[in-house]
Formats: structure tokens, C-alpha cells, sequence
């Protein structure tokens, strides 16, 4: 019953929000921007949600209490990625663009292609992603209220689409921001108790480790010992996080570039602080919880940190958190949506298919249609992969939006003789190199389709993907001349930093 209190509370507040938001999501720069009146500390937080994702508050800590140190390398990757975005991408982004990343990418280049390529390079990160995240609610709600798998998936697609239609970026701020607070707040509570219980001494809580599972618990070399595909990984979750839709999408929200670099300063703090915060709950669980028990549960570790706060904070406390598990995952569908039809109803519809000419309550229709769609789609997705593994699509995420999107997007703001060949030939190498090659490697060749090897080597395509984006962008530049697009980068270098 308390999960059940905390899991209404939350829908409650959030649906209240959705309900006062929906008077201001009726033109372009309300539903895609929420008008641009979001301020730093308001989008930090906002974007610390929309990364916070149950990958990083259940999997990091299910990782370090059944593996040890190497669980650290996904917090490690994600959390680099952020300075390349503040120091690399905030600012030209925030100048340039409008309402998604494909206008930063085209602005000197020619719109139809690249808007179509953009949009097909998004929207392919935005369903792998989704489907993740939705599978992950699906049992989550399935095991805190014991009711169908399919009913779950539908609740969680019923909501995600009633936050998007009507209160659009707003709405889905507020969400972000609303569970940030819930997740940073639980998991320092869920860190206050397991280091009391060790009073507030690490030396105490790895003594404990150690005596249980050896010195060899904190030494890394357990999940990843090919130095390649170390690299691979984590090239994808740097430059992955740099090419996220609905992380590029939220610097659009505040109203200037000051603003939009304070967030990032701000998302960085709050997010690193959260790692920090994995890592003791992560170890804490292996000490008070056992390994044993954790894989018990779930053979991947997810269920750890909540495992964790039965065990320091009784079942009021676990309740909690695991409604803190369910808010997370809840928005980051949301933004993952809202992103996804952002590219459906702007570069599509808007720029390809109306030319710029479609007013702004087509547009706006036209993304209520494609939220309705994205979300059905990711229902019928969810029940379709019930049984699935789908631990390798965020892997898959990552190295296609650092395949596929952000080599075009860095480009197109920094090289001069990049041209309209060069980005569409670069976004589709990535995507499909990288889809193909994981297609191809141990995890889906050999752990889904249960064959005896793997044609591709590694897990993570990156390294392979990454480059060979980069490469096709620089060689059919040099092969295509845009006289055009030159002359335009100077007035975009300009506006890029003014």
C-alpha cells in the first residue's frame, strides 16, 4: 500500500501540473519550448530527470553490487559527456537551432535532406530507447502492484501520452523536475542510512566487502577485459550523451545562452553528485543485501537499491523508492516522446513535407498526432518485447546518437566545407554501422539470437561506428563543394557565439 500512496501522489501532481499547463501548449514556442521561460536552476534539474534514467539509478547500483568496480564505467561515461556538451554544444546550439537539433545542423545547409536524415537518425534513438524504458516500467509496476504485464504497459503509455499532448515541454519539464527532487532526495536519504549502519566510515563498509567477496571485488577487469571494447563503450556514452533528442531538445527551453550553460553547470553537479551517490548504494547492497539474495531477485541486479532501503529503511521506505524507480522511468518516456514528436511534426511535417509554410496550430496538431502515434507505437512495442532482453537497446542508444548524430551536429557548427552530401552521408553511416555491427556482435548475435559466435567482436560499436561517421563526412564534403553553405558559415559563426 505504500508504493501504492507514493506511485498515486506522484501521477497526482503531476497530472495537476499537466492540467494547468495545458492553457500554455497551444503554439510552436509553448509545446516545443514551454516559451522559452524555463530558467538555469529550473532546466539543471530538468535535465539531470530526463537523464536520470533507471539504467543509471537501477542498473549502475545492481552493476556495482554484483560486479564490484567495473559497475563504475557507465557512471564514468555518462558523466563525461556533459562538459562536451557545455563546453562543445550548449551555446552554438542554444544560437542557432529553434526547436530541435536538425535546425542547428541544416541552418546553413539544404533543409529537405538534412532535416529527413536528422529526423530519421532521432527518432531511431528515440524508439530503442523507448521501448528500454517502457519494458522496464512494465515489470516495475507489474511487481509493485501485481497486476499484468500488458495493463502496465498500457497505464504507462496512457500517461506519458496525457503529459505530452496537453501540457507539452512545460508539463514534461515539471515532470523532470518533480522526480529529480524525488530521485536525489531518496537516494541520499537510501546513502544516510547504509553508511550509518557503518557509522559514516567507507574504510568500515569495504572492510565489510572485502572480508565477504575478496580484494578482487574492488579491482576492476570483471565485466569488461578488452581494453577495445572499453574504449568502444566509452566513446559511446560520452559522445552518445551529446546526441541524445530530448537532452539537445531542452536547451531550448531557457531564454538565452547564459542560461543555457548555467543549466548544464547545474545538470552536471546534480548528476555527478547522483553517481557518487550509485556508488555507495551499490556497495552498500553487496554488504547488507548479498549478492546472493540481489541475483535471486533479478539475475541483472535492477532490484538492488530497492532491496537496499527494505533492508535500512523497512517496507515504508522501500514503497518509497520504488515509486522513485517508477518516476524516473515515467520521465524519461516523457521526454523521450515528447523529443520524438518534436521530429516527426517539425523537420517532417513542418520543414520537409510543408516546406516552413505550416502554421503553428498545424504544427502543433500535427505533434499531438505523432505524440497519439509514438505512443501507441511504443505500447504495442513494450507487449511485443515482453520477454525480450532489452538491456542491449541503451547500448544501442548511445552508439547511435554518437554515430548518427553527433558527428553532423559538430560539423556542421565547426567545419567550414561541410556540406549537405557530407551530413547526409555521415548520419545514415552512423545509424546503420552501428545498428548493423550490434546486430552483428555478442550481445544480440549470441545472448538474443542465441548463436554459438558473434560475426562482430565487440558489444559496442562505437569505436568502428563513430569514426566511420566522421570519416564519410569529411571525405564527400571534400568530394561535394557547397559554395553556399561557405558562405553562410561566417554569418553562422557569428550568430553561433553572439
Amino acid at each position: 500500500m505504500t508504493q501504492m500512496f507514493f506511485f498515486l501522489l506522484f501521477v497526482g501532481i503531476t497530472l495537476y501540473i499537466t492540467y494547468r499547463a495545458t492553457e500554455r501548449a497551444r503554439t510552436t514556442i509553448e509545446f516545443y519550448s514551454a516559451r522559452r521561460s524555463i530558467t538555469a536552476f529550473q532546466n539543471g534539474l530538468a535535465l539531470s530527470g530526463d537523464y536520470m534514467s533507471a539504467a543509471s539509478f537501477l542498473g549502475i547500483a545492481g552493476l556495482v553490487s554484483l560486479k564490484g568496480f567495473d559497475g563504475l564505467i557507465y557512471a564514468v561515461g555518462w558523466i563525461v559527456g556533459w562538459p562536451i556538451i557545455m563546453f562543445l554544444i550548449a551555446e552554438p546550439l542554444r544560437n542557432v537551432g529553434k526547436y530541435t537539433f536538425a535546425d542547428a545542423v541544416a541552418y546553413r545547409l539544404k533543409q529537405k535532406p538534412i532535416r529527413t536524415a536528422a529526423a530519421v537518425g532521432a527518432l531511431t534513438t528515440v524508439l530503442f530507447y523507448l521501448i528500454a524504458q517502457m519494458v522496464g516500467a512494465g515489470y516495475l509496476i507489474k511487481l509493485l502492484f501485481d497486476i499484468s504485464y500488458e495493463s502496465a504497459i498500457v497505464i504507462v503509455g496512457a500517461l506519458m501520452m496525457l503529459y505530452v499532448i496537453f501540457g507539452g515541454m512545460l508539463a514534461t519539464t515539471w515532470v523532470q523536475i518533480i522526480k529529480a527532487c524525488m530521485l536525489l532526495g531518496g537516494a541520499t536519504l537510501l546513502v544516510f542510512l547504509t553508511l550509518y549502519q557503518f557509522g559514516f566510515n567507507y574504510v568500515e563498509l569495504f572492510s565489510n566487502i572485502t572480508q565477504k567477496y575478496g580484494e578482487e571485488f574492488l579491482h576492476p577487469g570483471s565485466i569488461i577485459e578488452n581494453p577495445v571494447d572499453a574504449i568502444s563503450l566509452g566513446i559511446a556514452l560520452m559522445f552518445g550523451t551529446a546526441g541524445l533528442p530530448h537532452i539537445l531538445m531542452r536547451f531550448y527551453t531557457v531564454p538565452d545562452v547564459k542560461e543555457a550553460r548555467k543549466s548544464v553547470f547545474y545538470a552536471t553537479g546534480f548528476i555527478g553528485y547522483f553517481y557518487l551517490l550509485t556508488f555507495t548504494i551499490g556497495f552498500g547492497a553487496a554488504a547488507l543485501v548479498g549478492r546472493e539474495i540481489i541475483r535471486k531477485i533479478d539475475e541483472g541486479g535492477n532490484m538492488a537499491a530497492p532491496l537496499l532501503a527494505e533492508a535500512v529503511g523497512g517496507g515504508v521506505f522501500f514503497g518509497f523508492l520504488s515509486a522513485v524507480a517508477f518516476a524516473t522511468i515515467l520521465a524519461v518516456v516523457v521526454g523521450l516522446t515528447l523529443a520524438g514528436a518534436s521530429a516527426v511534426s517539425h523537420d517532417i511535417y513542418a520543414g520537409v513535407v510543408k516546406c516552413d509554410r505550416a502554421d503553428e496550430k498545424q504544427e502543433v496538431r500535427a505533434a499531438k498526432i505523432a505524440t497519439l502515434c509514438l505512443g501507441l507505437l511504443a505500447i504495442i512495442l513494450g507487449i511485443l518485447f515482453k520477454n525480450q532482453n532489452v538491456a542491449f537497446m541503451v547500448g544501442l542508444t548511445f552508439s547511435i546518437a554518437a554515430s548518427a548524430n553527433f558527428p553532423a551536429l559538430f560539423m556542421s557548427i565547426f567545419w567550414k566545407k561541410f556540406t549537405t552530401h557530407g551530413a547526409v552521408g555521415s548520419i545514415y553511416t552512423g545509424l546503420i554501422l552501428s545498428v548493423v555491427l550490434i546486430i552483428l556482435g555478442p550481445t544480440v548475435w549470441v545472448d538474443i539470437l542465441k548463436n554459438s559466435q558473434p560475426i562482430f567482436p565487440l558489444k559496442n560499436p562505437a569505436i568502428i561506428s563513430f569514426f566511420a561517421s566522421f570519416a564519410s563526412a569529411i571525405f564527400i564534403s571534400l568530394l561535394t563543394h557547397e559554395k553556399d553553405s561557405e558562405e553562410k558559415y561566417e554569418y553562422e559563426k557569428i550568430k553561433s557565439y553572439i
